[in-house]
């Protein structure tokens, strides 16, 4: 075999086959390959905007106003999971009681209900500690619910030097609790159907037909 292939290729600072292939089986070990995708809240801006409602002062109220309930933001930045399966979960816990929520928690297998239980415990105590609720039973789940955070392309290596996308998904959750108890209703509730009757006759009896005398 005639040389001077290599000799012009080293004159030429091409890199070698060998070279090439080291390389590709480099970046496929377990490398990530791309930039940093960020959400619109990151750490540093959803984070910081929820912590900063736990300071904020109200004016006194007045004789014979209605009291004003003691809560609590509170948040865990960076959970790894799907947003698509952690919004049914951060939606299961939302109207109970802190104490109906942990029970239902402790008996649920989806791996971020176990996150959902660490950060209502820790929320709990900074309620009872920071912002001056009694007792730490009388308190309901007034917000929860998730955010996007970063996600991160990598590259999995497949038979055939083929490459496949494998994506790592983090997520924002956020919780309020709020003292007292929970409202009958915590969502609007359903219209009967009489109501349904009532607003589709008061509909259909405005009616009008439009370039008409």
């Amino acid at each position: 075999m005639s040389l001077f292939p290599k000799i012009t290729q080293r004159l030429c600072g091409l890199p070698s086959p060998l070279s090439i292939v080291n390389a590709s089986k480099s970046l496929s070990c377990g490398l990530h390959t791309s930039a940093w995708h960020g959400a619109k809240f990151s750490d540093d801006q959803g984070g910081r905007t929820w912590f900063l409602r736990n300071e904020k002062v109200f004016p006194p109220q007045k004789p014979g106003e209605e009291p004003r309930p003691a809560f609590v933001c509170h948040m865990r930045s960076n959970v790894r999971g799907n947003y698509k399966n952690m919004w049914y979960q951060a939606c299961f816990v939302r109207g109970m009681t802190i104490d109906e929520a942990l029970k239902q928690l402790s008996f649920q297998r989806k791996q971020f209900c176990a996150d959902i239980k660490e950060v209502l415990l820790e929320a709990q105590e900074k309620a009872v500690k920071e912002q001056g609720v009694e007792f730490k039973s009388n308190l309901w789940i007034a917000e929860s619910f998730i955010s996007k955070g970063s996600h991160i392309k990598g590259m999995r290596r497949h038979a055939r030097m083929r490459m496949g996308e494998i994506r790592y998904q983090y997520n924002h959750y956020y919780v309020r609790l709020e003292e007292g108890k929970p409202p009958a209703n915590v969502y609007n509730p359903k219209p009967s159907g009489e109501e349904m009757l009532q607003e589709w006759l008061e509909r259909m009896r405005n009616r009008y037909v439009r370039i008409s005398f």
